[in-house]
C-alpha cells in the first residue's frame, strides 16, 4: 500500500499546483464504503467556491486546508492515488490507474476542477481507501490517534533507543504500529530492517544500543531519499531490497539470498544471513529441531499476507494460542480465520497487507472448494469399483 514517501509525493504535487485556487466543479462518488459519513451531494456541495489554502500530511494520510471547514481527508488504505491532470504524481506501484484510460477514471471517488482549468483525483481501485468531510481531521481518528510523523517529527535517537527498550514485541511489528510512529509500511520495515542488519522477529527490548542507533540511522535515511526522489522507485538506490522483495519468490541480493516469513502479520523480505536473531531468542532457535518446511507451489506476485507461520516464527512469537483439538481422519486441518485491518500493512492493512483483490481470492477458495469435491467423488468411486471387483472374484471362485 502507499506509504509515507508515496504520500508526501501527492502531497507536494498539490501544494505546488493546487494553491490558491477555487474550486468551480467536484464529483464526488456514490459509494458509502470509500466515503465515510457523508452523502456524495452534501460532500460536493461543501467544496464548491472554497479554496485550497494547503495540502497536509501525517503518516499514511492526507488532508486540504480550505479556506473554511469542513475539510476533505484521504486515508490511502490499500491501493489510493492522487491524480492531477497533466502532473506526473508517483503512485504506488499498485495503485496507478492507466494514461489510457477514462478521465476521471472509473475509480475516481474524489474529483474537483479548479478555476484555471486544473483538474485533481483521487482514486482507489480496491475500495479500501477512505474519504472524509471533517471540521479538524487532526483532532479525530485515524489521525489523532497516529505516533509521531516519521519524517516530520522524528524521534531522536536517544528517545527511539529509550522507547524500544521498553516494547516486548518483534521490531517488524513495533515500525508497523502507527501508533508508534507514522508513515512506515511494509515495503520501508523491511528495507530498513535489511540495511540495519536485524531480523524481523528480534524482540525490541532485546536490541543492544548500537542496534537501535543504526535502525534509528536507516530509518532516516531510506525515507529522506525516497522522499528526495518524489517515490519514484527507478531512481532507488540499486543496492536496496526493495527491488528485490516483491512477489515472495525466491531470489538473491549481492549473491545472498532472500527469504520470506510472517512478521507483525505481514509477509516479510529478509536475508538470513545477513540479519540473524541474537541473545536468548538465537539459542532458543539453535536449541530447537529443524523441522521440513512444507512446499507451496510457486508465490504469486503479490505483496501479501497469506502464508502460513513458519517454522521460525512458530519458536520465538509469544502469541498466545489457542490449543485445538486433533482433526478427524483423513480431514485437512482448517486454518484459523484471519481479520483485516482497513489500513494496518501493509500495506494497511494495514493489518496484514493483503494485496490480493478479494474478488480473485474468492475465485481461488471457490476453484479449491470444487477440486476438493471432485477428488473425494473420484475416491468414493474407487472404492466402490474395488468392491464390486472383489464381489465378481468371489463369484467365479466359487
Amino acid at each position: 500500500m502507499p506509504e509515507l514517501p508515496e504520500v508526501e509525493a501527492a502531497r507536494r504535487a498539490i501544494e505546488e499546483n493546487c494553491l490558491g485556487k477555487k474550486i468551480k466543479k467536484a464529483i464526488i462518488a456514490d459509494d458509502s464504503k470509500v466515503i465515510e459519513g457523508v452523502s456524495a451531494s452534501d460532500f460536493q456541495s461543501s467544496l464548491l467556491g472554497k479554496t485550497i489554502v494547503s495540502a497536509h500530511r501525517k503518516g499514511k494520510n492526507l488532508w486540504l486546508h480550505l479556506g473554511s471547514p469542513p475539510f476533505p481527508s484521504f486515508q490511502f488504505g490499500m491501493a489510493g492515488a492522487i491524480y492531477i491532470k497533466g502532473v506526473a504524481v508517483t503512485k504506488y506501484k499498485r495503485s496507478a490507474v492507466k494514461d489510457k484510460d477514462e478521465w476521471p477514471s472509473k475509480y475516481s471517488k474524489f474529483f474537483v476542477e479548479l478555476d484555471d482549468g486544473l483538474e485533481l483525483s483521487f482514486t482507489d481501485k480496491r475500495r479500501f481507501a477512505r474519504v472524509r468531510l471533517l471540521k479538524d481531521p487532526t483532532s479525530v481518528p485515524p489521525i489523532s490517534e497516529l505516533g509521531p510523523d516519521a519524517l516530520f517529527e522524528p524521534m531522536t535517537v536517544e528517545e527511539f533507543t529509550e522507547s524500544l527498550s521498553k516494547k516486548k514485541i518483534a521490531i517488524k511489528a513495533l515500525l508497523l504500529d502507527q501508533s508508534f510512529i507514522s508513515g512506515i509500511g511494509n515495503w520501508i520495515a523491511d528495507e530498513v530492517l535489511y540495511q540495519a542488519r536485524i531480523h524481523p522477529l528480534q524482540i525490541s527490548s532485546s536490541l543492544s544500543k548500537e542496534n537501535c542507533a543504526t535502525l534509528h540511522k536507516c530509518i532516516k535515511e531510506v525515507i529522506r531519499y525516497a522522499v528526495e526522489v518524489d517515490a519514484d522507485c527507478s531512481h532507488f538506490p540499486h543496492d536496496w531490497l526493495f527491488h528485490f522483495r516483491w512477489g515472495k519468490k525466491s531470489g538473491k541480493i549481492k549473491g545472498k539470498k532472500i527469504d520470506f516469513i510472517n512478521a507483525g502479520g505481514r509477509t516479510s523480505a529478509y536475508v538470513p544471513e545477513l540479519q540473524k536473531l541474537s541473545g536468548t531468542q538465537a539459542t532458543k532457535t539453535a536449541g530447537k529441531p529443524r523441522k521440513r518446511a512444507s512446499k507451496k507451489k510457486g508465490g504469486e506476485d503479490e505483496d501479501n499476507d497469506e502464508d502460513g507461520e513458519t517454522r521460525e516464527e512458530k519458536e520465538i512469537s509469544k502469541t498466545a494460542k489457542s490449543k485445538r483439538g486433533g482433526s478427524p481422519r483423513g480431514r485437512g486441518k482448517k486454518p484459523p480465520m484471519k481479520r483485516k485491518s482497513e489500513e494496518s500493512d501493509d500495506d494497511s492493512s494495514e493489518a496484514g497487507e493483503d494485496d490480493e483483490d478479494p474478488e480473485e481470492k474468492a475465485g481461488k477458495v471457490k476453484s479449491k472448494t470444487n477440486t476438493s469435491k471432485k477428488q473425494a467423488k473420484i475416491s468414493k468411486q474407487g472404492v466402490s469399483n474395488q468392491i464390486v471387483r472383489s464381489q465378481r472374484r468371489k463369484q467365479l471362485s466359487s
